[in-house]
């Protein structure tokens, strides 16, 4: 006899580790909690939940979100979000609360602004390459959010910053992006570019005449003129500039690796996404980054885990078939073939022949045939006897259909519980070292503090949604 599948589940939920929320949150040498993932798993939600429980404990948080869709700002009855942080009303206890949203466009205008003088950067942001670069560029999003967050980091004003990375195909973007934005920025091509810059007077210019015509020739035919005229603009302008791009990168690159930091793996009790997590977990080992656990969202349970969903459809299939469900004394004949419904093999009053034959229901005028060896008074007891069984049949239909209905809806979530189960246990079995807090899966969407309040108490709660092991 194989076990129960509902027994197997919960005894694979034991070596799993279970993550501290509060004491990471109450460090006061944590100072940075990154919260990455792939895209669509709850990352604003999880982060702005984390600010604000770390808020009401206490701490001087900032979050700072990349979400385009700017729920962050209705969940904490903020009208809007911009570059700038913005405190949030509601919150208990001594601690404060800001929030802000990145603008890519305007971070890249203040780098400009504080390292250019007036005119230059004037130059610089009136440029067509330029806006085309600050504002959609591949990989700048990511980079600005570095930048942004070396900002937020220098000015010592906050005791934590809760960072929610872009949505992104790839959750490794976050860390790779930058360093492709700064190649570029300090690479070969802006090197040949800004030659003829660097090369001043008529001399120069001929050295260089044949080598950058042809140069030129190719890059006119790859980019259009007009376009390669301000590529070499924006290059000229920005010669100052270029070399700071990288050195910034990196020196937030290293703040990411220091013990200060804390990474967050968010991810859903799915496939992808915790395929996805593992090997942002395997990133973030081989580049020496401090990671806390997993955060799982949207994990189903169940308030009756015992019955399995075998057990739940066999029961559904019984309650659906009234041919095969234990019947009482009343119905009896419904075990019956309808052959030998009705049938003796004793004469009956009402066939005096004596051949034994039951009556049918068209001997009789009401439609209904008398039950064999009785006679008149009996019969009409039985047929009232019959109809009443009748009636509770008709009221106890829509019982079981309804009961059913809802034992084959159990079966449907045990066996998502069962995939969600097996799914995470995969990546424990690959990362046993990574510790894990679950987050049920709510039936709205979180839209004000008080739903926030409660994702922040169910990351703390130290209860995974799931069955426990010991089935309590």
């Amino acid at each position: 006899m194989s076990p129960d599948p509902a027994t197997t589940q919960e005894r694979r939920l034991g070596p799993v580790r279970v993550l501290d929320v509060d004491p990471l949150l109450d460090d006061p040498d944590t100072r940075i909690v990154v919260c990455c993932g792939s895209g669509g798993v709850g990352k604003t939600t999880t982060a702005a939940a984390l600010g604000l429980r770390a808020a009401e404990r206490g701490r001087k948080v900032v979050v700072l979100t990349i979400d385009p869709a700017r729920r962050l700002a209705q969940s904490m009855g903020i009208d809007s979000l911009d570059n700038t942080p913005r405190r949030v009303k509601g919150v208990e206890g001594d601690g404060e609360l800001h929030a802000m949203m990145l603008d890519m466009k305007r971070t890249f205008d203040e780098i400009v602004e504080a390292h250019a003088d007036p005119e230059r950067a004037a130059a610089i942001l009136g440029n067509p390459f330029y806006q085309s670069l600050s504002a959609g560029f591949a990989g700048t999003q990511e980079y600005m959010a570095m930048e942004k967050l070396g900002q937020l980091r220098a000015k010592e004003e906050w005791d934590l910053i809760v960072v929610d990375t872009p949505p992104s195909r790839s959750a490794l973007d976050f860390l790779d992006a930058p360093k492709r934005l700064g190649s570029f920025l300090d690479g070969k091509l802006i090197r040949v570019l800004l030659a003829p810059a660097k090369v001043g007077g008529r001399a120069g210019m001929k050295f260089l005449n044949v080598g950058m015509s042809m140069m030129a020739g190719v890059l006119g035919k790859v980019l259009g003129g007009q376009l390669l005229k301000d590529v070499q603009t924006f290059v000229a302008a920005m010669d100052s500039m270029f070399g700071g791009f990288r050195t910034r990168a990196d020196a937030t690159y290293k703040l990411l690796q220091a013990p200060g930091t804390a990474f967050l793996v968010v991810a859903a009790p799915e496939r992808d996404a915790l395929r996805e997590a593992a090997y942002f977990v395997e990133r973030l080992a081989a580049e020496d980054m401090p990671l806390a656990g997993l955060v799982l969202n949207r994990v189903h349970g169940s308030g009756a885990p015992q019955l399995s969903a075998e057990r739940a459809l066999d029961a559904a299939e019984n309650l659906a078939d009234a041919r095969i469900v234990d019947q009482g004394g009343g119905k009896a004949g419904l075990r019956n073939s309808p052959e030998t419904h009705g049938s003796s093999g004793s004469p009956t009053s009402s066939d005096p022949s004596g051949s034994g034959a039951a009556p049918t229901a068209s001997d009789d005028p009401s439609g209904t045939a008398p039950a064999p060896g009785g006679d008149g008074d009996i019969d009409d007891g039985s047929d009232n006897a019959n109809g009443s069984d009748a009636g509770d049949s008709s009221e106890e239909r829509p019982v079981d259909q309804l009961t059913a209905g809802l034992l084959r809806l159990h079966a449907e979530r045990m066996h998502l519980l069962s995939r969600e189960q097996r799914t995470r246990d995969r990546f424990t079995a690959l990362h046993p070292e990574v510790a894990v807090a679950e987050v049920a899966a709510l039936p709205g969407d979180v839209h004000d503090l008080a739903g926030l309040r409660d994702i922040g108490n169910r990351l703390a709660d130290n209860r995974p949604e799931l069955p426990d092991p010991a089935g309590t």
